[in-house]
């Protein structure tokens, strides 16, 4: 089977620079500590890491983050800065659309991943198999959009999602106290785009 492309080779090297790309990740990450009760014990996954900007902000809350995305380019950049983070990282190259990751982890932190992946629902049964028992999820991604957030929508499965349909496939998962709230705003010429932050605990 032919290794699947990265389609964000490309774009690894300047996607710290966009500012609105920063800016989005310390607004999700600053919700993430304000509605979940971090601490330094704690082993995250970031789910589609990327170059690390959420884990970045994350990282002085818990003792350690896993890093784990399909595109190897931007695991490199990830972990060209990791001693930069204030906790210990580990970078993991692996599609979870595919794949299964046999760890399990305190919670799982993410930032616009999700809508890069086709099946939701089979991503959320995995996800509950690898939160320990007591632990989290802390997914941010799009709320529903009419397609214009990418310029390109190669690899884009989902313009964003429905609150409510995604709260359902959560519970169905078997996550509980699902909660959603607005994390940022993405200000683009033609329209401005909110970004929600789904917590829910195992």
């Amino acid at each position: 089977m032919k290794k699947n492309e990265d389609l964000f080779a490309h774009k690894s090297k300047s996607w710290d620079m966009n500012s609105k790309r920063v800016q989005n990740a310390k607004g999700i990450a600053e919700l993430i500590v304000k509605n979940i009760k971090l601490d330094k014990s704690m082993e995250l996954m970031d789910f589609g890491a990327s170059t690390g900007l959420l884990s970045y902000f994350v990282a002085p809350f818990v003792k350690k983050i896993v890093a784990v995305d399909n595109s190897p380019s931007m695991l490199l950049e990830f972990e060209a800065k990791c001693d930069e983070f204030a906790c210990e990282t580990e970078v993991i190259e692996k599609d979870l659309s595919v794949d299964t990751l046999d760890r399990t982890f305190d919670g799982v932190i993410s930032s616009m991943t999700i809508h890069h992946l086709e099946d939701i629902i089979a991503l959320f049964e995995k996800l509950y198999t690898m939160v320990k028992d007591g632990g989290f999820i802390a997914i941010a991604d799009l709320d529903s959009e009419d397609g214009s957030f990418h310029s390109d929508n190669t690899g884009v499965h989902h313009h964003g999602f429905d609150r409510e349909a995604l709260q359902l496939i959560a519970e169905n998962a078997g996550f509980k106290d699902v909660k959603f709230d607005l994390a940022s705003t993405i200000d683009k010429p033609h329209r401005t785009f909110t970004v929600f932050l789904l917590t829910a605990v195992k």
